[in-house]
């Protein structure tokens, strides 16, 4: 089905921060939402709970465990036992509450910049303190220092957060990382959080490989996090997936409080059911807008801002733009705000992101043409 953005006088009646943080004079590209409208499985499938005054406490995951065992063979040939499969409110949560039971106070955890700013606090909420492991150039795409990673394991870190695909440089980790990744890991044990709130927007089909299928090794040292809330864009709705598939694993789900999965929201749990059972063929309509959207940003940026250096992004609706050419400073975000356009400052990533800053794909053409002949004209 085809997927448009909605017109802007309809999306500035939305509530959610994108479209409150800044008056109507900004074009809001920052914060990760789309501006499609809901799919309409899982429109209805909020609706049909509110008519039925149904907003109370769940009760466990429900069928929620075979509708994504459903999407996850369908989309990526990954067969997996429903029975590892646990739900809590976000991403957010099942990272912390996981490395809350992976690792010791005081433990290092290693994540890779430039990545999702929230990452370094979600450690910190864990007790557990941040290792840095850069992401590394490698012929043009950021890829994981597999090195950097081994010698911070053999110095005491005792698990890795891993963003795959990689946010915000859109990069899917290949098989092979995956594997040694998982190696290392379990050389020193260590677990790996892998967060894949990203996987359904994976552009090309066949190339993502969750980290839990590629090998014993992970699937015994690793647990899967993730989400309908990006690929369909449900995040306020509050549900997301903690996969176990080993003995370790599933343990260290279980050994969580009850309160961890009573946080779970009820309309987010029918929502990403229906998500991941019946939203196939908006979520193909989506990747369409958004692959036709990266492209021609690809196109915009060489006409009109040849100096500003853009990897088209193999997964996400998340632009990683490089000014540094530009001379546009540390933090290009806030010249491009004072010019009416709001992207995320690259330095929230890391000090890897100083001139850099994300742009968000998921709009209309029609506005990504605006925001680039804005940012030109600053």
């Amino acid at each position: 089905m085809d997927v448009h953005a909605d017109p802007l006088p309809v999306l500035r009646t939305r509530t959610s921060e994108k479209w409150t943080a800044f008056g109507p004079d900004v074009l809001p590209l920052f914060v990760a939402e789309m501006d499609y409208p809901l799919a309409p499985p899982v429109a209805r499938a909020i609706i049909e709970r509110v008519e039925a005054s149904d907003t109370g406490y769940v009760h466990g995951p429900g069928p929620m465990p075979s509708a994504f065992a459903g999407f996850a063979e369908r989309t990526w040939g990954w067969r997996l036992d429903e029975a590892g499969i646990r739900t809590t409110t976000d991403v957010s949560v099942a990272i912390v509450e996981t490395l809350r039971r992976a690792v010791r106070p005081g433990d290092g955890v290693v994540i890779m910049p430039p990545v999702y700013p929230p990452f370094a606090d979600l450690v910190a909420e864990a007790g557990a303190q941040r290792v840095d492991v850069p992401l590394v150039d490698r012929d043009g795409t950021p890829a994981v220092d597999l090195d950097g990673l081994e010698r911070a394991l053999a110095a005491g870190a005792r698990a890795v957060l891993l963003c795959h695909p990689h946010n915000p440089v859109g990069v899917v980790h290949p098989p092979a990382t995956l594997r040694r990744i998982a190696e290392l890991a379990r050389e020193h044990g260590a677990t790996v959080v892998s967060d894949e709130i990203h996987g359904p927007l994976v552009h090309e089909r066949g190339t993502f490989t969750p980290f839990l299928d590629v090998s014993d090794d992970a699937r015994e040292v690793g647990v899967c996090v993730t989400a309908a809330s990006k690929g369909w864009n449900v995040a306020g709705t509050k549900c997301a997936l903690m996969v176990g598939q080993s003995e370790r694993a599933v343990a260290l789900l279980d050994g969580m409080p009850e309160e961890v999965g009573f946080r779970t929201s009820i309309l987010g749990l029918n929502a990403s059911i229906a998500a991941f059972r019946d939203g196939d063929e908006w979520l193909v309509g989506a990747l369409a807008a958004i692959d036709a959207n990266r492209r021609l940003l690809a196109d915009l940026l060489a006409e009109h801002l040849p100096a500003v250096r853009y990897r088209v992004p193999d997964a996400t609706y998340l632009a990683w733009l490089d000014f540094r050419d530009a001379g546009w400073g540390d933090d290009p975000a806030e010249r491009a705000l004072a010019a009416g356009v709001a992207l995320v400052p690259g330095r929230a990533f890391g000090a890897e992101g100083r001139g850099h800053a994300r742009l968000n794909l998921a709009c209309s053409p029609d506005v990504l043409t605006e925001a680039v002949h804005r940012l030109t004209r600053a």
